[in-house]
């Protein structure tokens, strides 16, 4: 399926989007980060939950949970938040 890649993860995947599979999102940042080595780890925390400056989003609408099930026909959208002031 096609996955949105932001800005600050392109030096991952060298790519704005990108084809990964996977039966629920956990499986498919799973292979995410088989495919490009470390960038789960950005987007997921050490207990397993998605980052608080991370949003998801399968065919636009935001998830916040990690076993959300999937189809391959599914658009995921990964966006980051920015900061500064």
């Amino acid at each position: 399926m096609k996955v949105s890649i932001p800005s600050p993860l392109l030096s991952y995947t060298q790519a704005p989007e990108v084809e990964a599979d996977g039966a629920t999102l956990s499986e498919l940042l799973a292979d995410l980060d088989q495919r490009y080595p470390g960038i789960r780890f950005r987007m997921i925390d050490e207990q397993g939950a998605i980052r608080p400056h991370m949003r998801i989003f399968i065919n636009r609408e935001r998830v916040v949970g990690l076993e959300e099930a999937l189809s391959a026909e599914d658009e995921v959208q990964i966006l980051q938040a920015l900061s500064g002031g």
